[in-house]
Order: structure tokens, then C-alpha cells, then sequence
């Protein structure tokens, strides 16, 4: 019996036969904590002696309150830099980006076990590696042993067929899956992404799905290395890192799904919950007060481009307010090396440095009461933008642009490039 791509890499990582619902201590290669959960983890890991394991792989990201916007999450970013001196972990400061697009671009690589203390670190996983969030005491222990404890997941196989209509997105495929799937719907399992689709896809496509799968409840999203990962990682500079993973022919799954991309139009996530799902002409005229374009979802260049690329020339409707924010510095330098910047502000847009923004609630962008955002980002909680009398929906960055221009949520295939 063959085994699904989760089997595959826990067994790799294992050293032992890894099959769905057995419990398996595995080596991890990369570790990773933000500014939200790093001081807990590394508190924890002083209390456990504090040497670690893997110090080049332990990375220690400032990126959800970047620049600080407080005393105490300087103090808390002043203690995540000393720790850094101290144990030798990798430090990723305030100009760096965020914590998923820094993994991908930086450290994480097929096969790889990844553990993070962000429920988002699956995002990892387009690149074929397993990688799941933590809480932070599991954190410090994989810190300082260089190991964790896992159940292997069971696997949903994700068979993705056609290809998208003009002005549908990722974003908009995911946000219907797990309006399909709902919000619990595959709690600890491994989402595995497969079909002729996906081997279309390219790699930051593969990324907001593999983002996304928490939002469903599963431990992993994941998806085999191909051509389109060696060629990512050889654009990061990291080519020698590329190898190949794929699940066996055989393997084993508890559910198969099958889903024709070509059937799925523009698509929103409404208040307050990501199961929520909507077509936008169904939502179409809600006014919108502010637009988020960035987060580890859709901050990338190739969304930063699209966005751009319907509001060149055009300006942002009088009354809302349009924030973008790149995902990394080296999202960042690269549209202002293509004038994506340039365009987008011309259009109206507030360009922040590179980090989590608006996404998290925590500074730079937090909402009034009663007013609504559209967002690119993977989250629509109650309060999740900072005030829990506004309402936040979600949407692909096409969707996004085409509503800054027009003030309501508007169906982007309407507005044009």
C-alpha cells in the first residue's frame, strides 16, 4: 500500500513506515516563531535548559507589529533580538516580512518538517514540505530537542481539473473549497492538492491554497515538488535545495474530492467566519470604508501586479481607504523596481513596510466602528482587524483592487484592466 505525500515525509522524517493515526516522534528542520508567540517560546525554552538544537534553523520573525506600535511589543522585540545573540537563532527584524514569505523564500524546502508557532505556518507545505502550527510550549520543545511529536494526519485529496475564468483567482478557489468543506470540516487533516490544475498552477497560486487550509481546520496543505518548485527555489537563489516528492499511486485516502475550476466565479468570504462563502455578485454594492491588499495570503509580487494592473491610471473611490502592504522586502523592493509602488500610489494607496499590516489588528489600519474592509488577508474573526464592531470580508486581490476603485464590493472581471 502506497503512501499520500503527509505518509511520505513523516516516514522520511520518522525513519520509520509513518502511516495515517500513528503517533511518530520526527526531526524537524526549520522552526519558527513571530513576535506574537516568541516570547512565550523562548521562555519556555530557557526553562528547558535554553541551548538549541538547530540554531541556523531556528528563526525568530518580528513581523506582526512592524515597526512596534507599543512599549510592550518593543519590549517583547527587544527580548526576541537578545535571544537571538544569545542561542544563535536567526533573527528576521521589522524590515524583513512575514514570517510565511520569509520560510518560503529563505529556509524551508522539499521533504522539509516545518513547525511553527502561527497556525499559518501550512503555508510551507506548497513547497513539499510538512509543515503545521504549534503552540508555543510544543515550540520550545522542538527548540531545544530538535524533535516533535506528531499523529500522522489522514489525507484529503484535493483533485483540482480545468482552468480559471478571466478575473478568478486562488483566492477565489479557496474560499469556495472551504465554503464547500466548512470551517471544521477537515480538522487534523492533511489537505493534499492534486490534478492536472495544479500542475498548472504556479507556485505563489499553490501558496494562498496551501495558506488557506487551516481555515478548513487541517494540520497541512500540501502539494508535490515539480518543475515549478525547483524553478521558485532557483529564483530564490536556493536551487541545490530542490528535490523531488510525490505521493505514491496507491496511497490511501479518507476522501476524494473533485473540482472544476472553470465552474467557480469571483469570490467572498463574508462576516464573521471563513465558511462564509459567497459569490461577489451576490454581495455586490456593499460599501467598503477600507481595502487591504497584502498578508502571507496575497502579498506576494504577482498580486501586487494584478492589483496594480487594474488600478493604473485610475484612482481610488473619495471615501475609502486603500492599504497595501508587500509580504517581504524582497516583494517590496521588487515592485518598486517594476513601479508597482509608483502605480498604486499614484492611484490613492498607502504603501506600509513589508510585514502581517492590517491583517492582524494590531497597528496600521485597525477599523471604526460599523465600518467594513475587504481584504486579501485569510482571516474575517470578529475583531480580527482591531475592532470587533467592524466587519471584514474576504477576497482575491483582483476583487480587492476592483473595489477600491468603485467604493462596494465589485466583481473585478466588471472593471477591467
Amino acid at each position: 500500500m502506497g503512501l499520500t505525500l503527509a505518509e511520505k515525509i513523516l516516514s522520511a522524517a520518522a525513519r520509520q513506515d509513518a502511516r495515517s493515526n500513528e503517533i511518530v516522534i520526527v526531526d524537524v528542520d526549520v522552526i519558527a516563531v513571530q513576535d506574537g508567540t516568541g516570547p512565550l517560546a523562548i521562555e519556555k525554552a530557557k526553562e528547558l535548559g535554553g541551548k538549541l538544537a538547530k540554531p541556523d534553523k531556528t528563526i525568530l520573525f518580528i513581523d506582526h507589529a512592524a515597526p512596534s506600535p507599543r512599549a510592550e511589543l518593543s519590549n517583547a522585540h527587544k527580548e526576541m533580538r537578545a535571544y537571538a545573540k544569545t542561542s544563535g537563532a536567526v533573527l528576521s527584524d521589522i524590515n524583513q516580512g512575514i514570517i510565511h514569505q520569509r520560510l518560503i523564500e529563505s529556509f524551508v524546502s522539499p521533504m522539509d518538517v516545518v513547525v511553527g508557532a502561527d497556525s499559518h505556518t501550512c503555508m510551507s507545505g506548497a513547497l513539499g514540505a510538512f509543515a503545521t502550527g504549534m503552540g508555543s510550549t510544543d515550540i520550545a520543545i522542538a527548540m531545544v530537542s530538535g524533535k516533535t511529536w506528531l499523529r500522522v494526519p489522514e489525507s484529503y485529496r484535493i483533485n483540482i481539473h480545468g482552468q480559471f475564468q478571466p478575473g478568478v483567482y486562488a483566492k477565489d478557489f479557496i474560499i469556495y473549497l472551504i465554503g464547500m468543506i466548512g470551517a471544521d470540516g477537515a480538522t487534523y487533516k492533511a489537505l493534499e492538492f492534486g490534478g492536472e490544475a495544479v500542475s498548472n498552477m504556479s507556485l505563489p497560486e499553490r501558496l494562498t491554497l496551501a495558506n488557506m487550509s487551516v481555515e478548513a481546520g487541517a494540520k497541512a496543505g500540501l502539494f508535490a515538488s515539480d518543475e515549478k518548485t525547483r524553478k521558485f527555489l532557483e529564483s530564490v537563489g536556493r536551487a541545490d535545495d530542490w528535490c523531488e516528492v510525490k505521493p505514491d499511486a496507491d496511497g490511501t485516502y479518507e476522501k476524494d474530492y473533485e473540482i472544476d475550476l472553470g465552474a467557480i466565479g469571483p469570490m467572498l468570504a463574508a462576516p464573521h467566519t471563513v465558511d462564509n462563502s459567497l459569490k461577489v455578485i451576490d454581495a455586490g454594492g456593499t460599501k467598503v470604508d477600507q481595502v487591504f491588499i497584502g498578508s502571507c495570503t496575497n502579498g506576494r509580487i504577482e498580486d501586487l501586479r494584478i492589483a496594480a494592473g487594474i488600478l493604473k491610471g485610475r484612482k481610488v473611490s473619495s471615501g475609502t481607504r486603500l492599504i497595501v502592504t508587500p509580504a517581504s522586502r524582497k516583494v517590496y523592493m521588487q515592485a518598486s523596481k517594476e513601479g508597482l509602488l509608483a502605480d498604486l500610489v499614484d492611484a490613492g494607496a498607502t504603501i506600509t513596510a513589508p510585514g502581517c499590516g492590517v491583517c492582524v489588528g494590531v497597528h496600521g489600519g485597525v477599523l471604526g466602528d460599523n465600518e467594513i474592509c475587504l481584504a486579501t488577508s485569510n482571516r474575517n474573526f470578529k475583531g480580527r482587524m482591531g475592532n470587533p464592531k467592524a466587519s471584514v470580508y474576504l477576497a482575491s486581490p483582483a476583487t480587492a483592487a476592483a473595489s477600491a476603485l468603485t467604493g462596494q464590493i465589485s466583481d473585478p472581471r466588471k472593471i477591467g484592466a
